[in-house]
């Protein structure tokens, strides 16, 4: 009986696995379509009420589909960290709107490679999570990388990149705060909470920027709320369906994508240092979330 279900088994995990990886793939277009809708919009509207329609949009999405079962998504047993981890993700999408308003699409998807080195970096002050010199080795090639894209004092370097730079550090303690929360909120108190404060941040911020849209506008920031819903769904799916070390690894598609849209709508190319310093943050990343993962299947 048993020689009948492992091929089952197999071939269920082997579905499941795929199901992830596809949720994952999804969620980084969705991510980047984002961000390049939000470049396009940096042109006629002001930061602030793009970030605004990225939030409102996204509660007003979730209200009308969840309904009642908001104000039940709304317990929670940490709010200090549910607030604190919401600010941090409303300050990330503010800087990294801010560096892609002025940097190309792939340029910053680059730096922002650099967000799971940091988050190792951080586990160790924050979490209390041993890192052995092996992962610091991944962690400090990453940041070389990530000086090579930026270039530091030479002619090409832009300002607005410590900007997305910036974002990188912020989306860090997001995530590390987000380890934090997966042990005892659900992740759909979670994408609540981030949705919702950033509207109400950013409803008292807005007035003072704002420029009354036309038609394409209205469309444009509307989507950019949507989008963000829909990407934040697709990661929990993704998790939901297969292990971390089988999906995570495909949020590195994100190059592809902005290179992608920032040839086709700003007619950006990233440069050879800039692919150079993304290969090394690519391989770093990869070789940190290998150890990270041999280390957790060591410890059980």
């Amino acid at each position: 009986m048993s020689t009948h279900l492992q091929p089952v088994d197999a071939l269920s995990v082997a579905a499941a696995n795929r199901r992830g990886i596809f949720w994952m793939l999804f969620a980084v277009f969705l991510f980047v379509s984002m961000d390049a809708i939000a470049k396009t919009l940096s042109q006629s509207y002001d930061i602030a009420q793009i970030v605004w329609a990225r939030y409102t949009f996204h509660v007003l999405i979730m209200v009308a589909l969840l309904n009642l079962r908001l104000p039940a998504l709304l317990r929670t047993r940490r709010l200090p960290l549910q607030l604190f981890r919401s600010l941090m993700l409303l300050v990330t999408t503010s800087l990294f709107f801010l560096g892609i308003s002025h940097i190309p699409l792939a340029e910053a998807a680059a730096v922002m490679l650099a967000v799971p080195l940091i988050v190792t970096a951080l586990s160790m002050p924050l979490l209390g999570e041993p890192v052995g010199i092996r992962r610091w080795t991944g962690v400090l090639l990453g940041f070389i990388g990530a000086l090579i894209i930026i270039r530091p004092g030479s002619d090409l370097f832009d300002p607005a990149t410590l900007y997305v730079l910036a974002a990188a550090c912020t989306n860090g303690l997001y995530h590390i705060n987000t380890r934090q929360l997966s042990q005892s909120e659900s992740p759909m108190t979670t994408l609540t909470y981030s949705a919702l404060i950033g509207m109400i941040v950013m409803f008292f911020v807005v007035p003072f920027f704002w420029t009354t849209p036309d038609l394409w506008g209205w469309i444009g920031l509307v989507s950019i709320g949507a989008i963000g819903g829909a990407s934040h769904f697709c990661i929990i799916k993704a998790y939901q369906a297969a292990p971390a070390a089988v999906v995570a690894p495909f949020n590195y598609s994100n190059m592809i994508w902005a290179t992608f849209y920032g040839f086709l709508l700003f007619g950006d190319l990233p440069d050879g240092f800039t692919l150079l310093g993304a290969v090394i943050l690519i391989a770093s990343g990869l070789y940190v979330f290998y150890r990270e993962q041999k280390k957790q299947a060591q410890s059980r």
